[in-house]
């Protein structure tokens, strides 16, 4: 049976719980991972290795190692609008999008599914069980305004994949219009949080700061389309394209083991775009 959370007045001490636990960058684990795209004329550059990277941890360089990224298995967080004008043909196309990432998602692989209007609903919470996600995806009807910063936030606390790792993709037409928490208060989670972000706009979705901040701090992007009826393509692109992130690690030396770490990840002579998380947060 399809598991039902409904996110509402909680939000408003949402930000003191997650401040509250341990982050998932936590220096007791004595490593820190960091997921890397790497591309060049808009494709993904492989067969680098850990040699080919060059980390800086607040300006300290770092000894790095590396994981390949066909041996980790992906939780994949899909936050979908479902606001009013999310209807009839958009609506079809976003159940098609949605039914595609699943259908590429591999035994290993879990999925989870968010909806929001202006009420924020885990319709699933992660889980192997693709049949479950099909059904939840199944049962969607849109209505209501968009809390799209609310729903940002839970489909990165959804986000809990050890030694996975957690790609979530937030879809909306609109900008936001009634979320409770704000957008510098999720920002902030997201650095407690080894989740990356990628969101889809369509149209003329209003200020999209939030997004392109959420995308600089989890090393995700930030897509704009024209139309849903490219959104199938668009979401399998996602998946492919976060399945040829390089999972880099290192264990930090020369550094703070407490507060916030900023971050610089280069490939040492070539040249092409890096795409990596802005920092992570250390501490017991």
């Amino acid at each position: 049976m399809t598991r039902l959370f409904i996110l509402g007045v909680a939000f408003a001490t949402a930000i003191a719980t997650i401040r509250a636990q341990a982050p998932i960058f936590s220096t007791r684990r004595e490593i820190v991972r960091v997921d890397v795209l790497v591309t060049k004329d808009g494709r993904t550059v492989r067969g680098l290795s850990a040699a080919d990277f060059e980390v800086q941890d607040e300006g300290v360089p770092q000894h790095v190692s590396l994981a390949t990224f066909e041996e980790v298995p992906i939780n994949v967080i899909l936050a979908l609008d479902l606001s009013n004008s999310v209807s009839g043909e958009r609506l079809e196309h976003l159940r098609t999008a949605g039914l595609a990432v699943l259908d590429d998602l591999k035994p290993a692989d879990s999925g989870a599914l968010v909806t929001f209007s202006h009420v924020v609903t885990v319709r699933q919470a992660p889980t192997q069980d693709v049949g479950l996600l099909r059904d939840a995806l199944a049962g969607l009807e849109p209505g209501g305004r968009t809390a799209l910063v609310d729903a940002a936030y839970a489909a990165m606390m959804l986000a809990d994949s050890d030694p996975g790792r957690d790609l979530a993709i937030v879809f909306s037409d609109g900008g936001d219009t009634s979320s409770w928490l704000t957008p510098d208060q999720v920002l902030e989670s997201a650095r407690l949080l080894d989740v990356t972000v990628y969101s889809v706009s369509v149209g003329s979705p209003g200020n999209t700061q939030f997004l392109e901040d959420l995308r600089d701090l989890t090393g995700g992007r930030a897509l704009k389309i024209s139309s849903t009826s490219n959104l199938r393509q668009t979401f399998v692109d996602i998946l492919d394209e976060f399945r040829h992130r390089y999972l880099i690690s290192y264990s930090p030396r020369g550094v703070s083991k407490d507060g916030w770490h900023n971050l610089r990840v280069r490939v040492k002579g070539r040249e092409v775009k890096v795409n990596a998380r802005a920092g992570y947060h250390a501490g017991s």
